[in-house]
């Protein structure tokens, strides 16, 4: 840790001194910032008044990172993480982490500052570039609230206002800005610190008893009931309930890979390998179903439209989720409106349980998770490594051990996903941002230290040269933690989308890689690792290679490394994944 000398704790002297108090009081463990003189008061007060603990600051090397970070940490805990944003050039920096974390409904309590909004106090030039008149107009449509107070008092009751917020359901970021004369002014009485206790996140709100009924009843006389596991928390108590629940209905189930694990896949209820859209598998078990449950599902209307494109849906639609409660005009990540027989404004974990005790099925305990096999794989030889081979040889090389899988890339082959705990897996970063997964990688690492879990990404080249420096902080902190680097030198996503585009237009398919191909020269991405203080290994360019270094690097990870494997992929998706991208989209 890094400790500063002399720090002797006394009475708060300056305005930053209390608004670090108050960072205390408010429970963080910790504040992810990228430095800034526009916060240059708050953070002397986090380092010689409160010395660099509760919270601890985490330095990142470029704002969006710090918010990513915060994001995994938080997909981990279900708990916010402080991050310190710089003005107003720091907030545009991180506005895409704050777009990927608003999507994904993780809480994230973002602190901000400006220049002094009293003119006459600006220092020349650089002051009042980076001094806005509405900060927050920055982000306010993709977060849940925002302040900028302008007194201790006020900034205190901002703060524990979005605290509560960002903590209540449905979870979002927030955002507070401080001016810096605010924190710059030195404290002539001494203002108390208010009492947090009686600032408590409300429980979570419960659905009318007679709509709970109507539920169970529908479900419990459907023929064929579905349930599409959505948003959902981490808690293995929850985890037991959902399996009681699709057990005592005779229910089949379905995840989704753009969310962390939500139902045992290898369950003999899990109706179809997860992936970012429903396979036909998937598809065909809708289509099925007389009665539909979604907990949460992002995307229920597409989804439906999906499989009944032409038609109304037949089947009883219940609709479980307080999304609807922050949606907005400016981004459509509220989805299209689908059809709900009957809406429950609650949140999943709190109806499963409701539904279990009117079916008449006892709460569990928390599962215990099957005992693990090592799967059944072909032997290799030295042929580039498709996609689904990358899977299928994680797998085995993961079989025996506890692990958190914190992202997977596009076109991942979802039979290759064995979830048995609901820290398996995290899911995706929530509103497409690339970029975000080296961050949001890190994050997650932090918040898995000393859980004996042996945190895993899997991320695309992309995305992993534009956040790489949050490996850096990775190391810096002694992180352990895995990065294996999909590297199939391409975006090769929109690959995908020129060579559709070619055809409906009767052009050269053969064109599709110009504009996308990450090569000549070739990136040396363990290089790049290895620049940022972590492990560097690779180019892995073959299945042998691959199935010989993943044991080696999942064995310096749990030795406490910060480890990169560069993985050479073909440029391919999984069959199910490439023909769902190809066949959406404006026809």
């Amino acid at each position: 840790m890094e400790k500063p000398i002399a720090v002797e704790h006394g009475v708060p002297a300056w305005g930053s001194d209390y608004l670090a108090e108050m960072l205390r009081a408010l429970d963080l463990k910790y504040v992810a910032l990228t430095p800034g003189a526009s916060f240059r008061g708050l953070h002397d007060s986090l380092v010689n008044h409160l010395g660099n603990r509760d919270p601890r600051m985490l330095l990142c090397l470029h704002e969006e990172n710090a918010v990513a970070l915060a994001h995994g940490y938080a997909k981990v805990t279900g708990e916010p993480m402080g991050v310190i944003l710089h003005s107003n050039v720091g907030l545009m920096h991180a506005t895409m982490a704050v777009f990927n974390a608003w999507c994904d409904r993780v809480p994230v309590l973002i602190f901000g500052a400006t220049g002094a909004v009293d003119a006459a106090r600006r220092r020349p030039w650089i002051e009042w570039i980076h001094t806005a008149k509405d900060q927050g107009a920055l982000i306010r449509d993709f977060t849940k609230w925002d302040d900028q107070p302008a007194s201790l008092p006020a900034a205190a009751e901002s703060m524990l206002r979005a605290a509560m917020l960002a903590r209540t359901a449905p979870r979002a970021p927030v955002y507070v800005c401080f001016d810096v004369t605010l924190q710059e002014t030195p404290i002539t009485e001494n203002p108390a610190l208010p009492d947090t206790s009686r600032f408590r996140v409300p429980p979570p709100a419960r659905p009318a008893a007679d709509a709970v009924r109507q539920a169970a009843a529908w479900l419990r006389n459907a023929k064929r009931p579905l349930i599409l596991a959505g948003r959902v928390s981490r808690a293995p108590q929850a985890w037991g309930e959902r399996v009681a629940l699709a057990e005592a209905l005779n229910a089949k189930v379905l995840t989704d890979l753009k969310l962390g694990a939500a139902f045992p896949t290898e369950h003999p209820l899990h109706a179809a390998p997860p992936g970012l859209r429903l396979s036909e598998a998937g598809l065909q078990a809708l289509r099925g179903a007389d009665v539909v449950l979604s907990l949460d599902w992002v995307d229920v209307a597409g989804t439906l439209k999906t499989a009944w494109p032409d038609m109304p849906v037949p089947a009883q639609v219940i609709q479980c989720s307080v999304d609807s409660y922050i949606h907005k005009g400016w981004s459509m990540d509220y989805q299209g409106l689908p059809p709900m027989d009957l809406q429950l404004l609650c949140e999943p974990d709190v109806l499963v349980p409701l539904l279990l005790a009117e079916i008449g099925v006892p709460r569990t305990g928390a599962p215990v998770p099957p005992a693990r096999t090592t799967p059944t794989t072909s032997a290799v030889d030295a042929a580039e490594i498709g996609i689904r081979t990358f899977g299928l040889l994680l797998d085995e090389a993961t079989a025996q051990e506890d692990v958190t899988l914190i992202r997977l890339p596009l076109g991942w082959a979802g039979d290759a996903c064995r979830f048995r705990h609901p820290l398996d897996y995290l899911g995706s970063d929530g509103g497409g941002g690339i970029g975000a997964g080296p961050g949001m990688a890190v994050g997650a690492a932090l918040a898995l230290q000393g859980s004996g879990r042996v945190p895993i990404a899997v991320l695309g080249d992309g995305d992993f040269m534009m956040g790489v420096s949050a490996v850096w902080t990775a190391a810096h902190y002694r992180l352990p933690l895995l990065i294996l680097v999909s590297n199939n030198r391409s975006f090769y996503n929109d690959e995908i989308h020129q060579e559709r585009v070619a055809r409906r237009r009767g052009r050269p398919v053969e064109n599709k890689w110009i504009g996308q191909h990450i090569g000549d020269p070739d990136i040396d991405i363990a290089a790049i690792a290895r620049a940022q203080g972590a492990l560097g290994l690779g180019p892995i360019k073959n299945a042998r290679e691959l199935q010989a270094v993943l044991p080696d690097a999942i064995a310096r990870v749990k030795a406490g490394a910060t480890c990169v494997v560069d993985v050479r992929v073909r440029p391919e998706y999984d069959e199910t994944v490439a023909q769902g991208l190809v066949e959406s989209g404006p026809k």
